[in-house]
């Protein structure tokens, strides 16, 4: 069998579905892989800065490995703009809805909100709440994102800084990648893990 025999979902038997939950579960042994190769395309989009979007995200990712964090933070502020290609309006969330399943909770939530975080430095320049972090002040994860912000995303766009290549970073996104999907256990709710060593 090489293709499902339906045409519509509803017709699909068994055997059908067999062979599709095996032929995806193969299929997404490669999402590492084609993650990295997307982050390629980071250096096609949005110009302007003295680096491009890929700098920007290896050098967010050398800083936060030469600050001693952990593999979920790396590979965290390593993709956390994957998104400025494919959804440019909500790059942050579409980011933490692929490390959803793989990191833990804390790190989700800080990459699905540092766009908000990241206004603090630049809002009252093009027309939005500087402040908009302010409505997650009570959120147990509130320091992590603005110390993600501070540290790793809004520093890293310097051109000059010895920043790491994504060869560097390859095998520790295969490793993020091939864990169990929604494991309790890397998901770990309600964990905080410092960004520091």
């Amino acid at each position: 069998m090489d293709r499902v025999k339906f045409t519509a979902m509803k017709d699909g038997d068994k055997e059908d579905y067999d062979f599709l939950t095996k032929h995806e579960v193969e299929y997404t042994k490669g999402t590492a892989s084609r993650l990295l190769e997307a982050m390629v395309r980071l250096d096609e989009g949005l110009s302007g800065y003295q680096i491009t979007r890929l700098g920007h995200s290896l050098q967010s990712a050398t800083r936060a490995e030469r600050d001693g964090a952990d593999t979920d933070w790396i590979v965290a502020a390593l993709l956390h703009d994957i998104g400025d290609i494919y959804a440019p309006y909500n790059h942050d969330e579409y980011a933490a809805t692929i490390l959803r399943p793989f990191v833990r909770e804390q790190v989700t939530w800080v990459v699905e909100k540092h766009g908000d975080f990241q206004l603090v430095y630049y809002g009252e320049h093009v027309g939005a709440d500087p402040h908009k972090r302010e409505a997650y002040k009570d959120h147990p994860y509130f320091d992590d994102c603005a110390a993600f912000c501070e540290r790793w995303d809004q520093s890293s766009f310097d051109p000059g800084y010895d920043t790491l290549p994504l060869s560097h970073f390859a095998g520790r996104v295969e490793e993020v990648f091939a864990r169990t999907p929604y494991d309790p256990d890397v998901l770990k709710p309600g964990v905080r893990v410092s960004l520091q060593a």
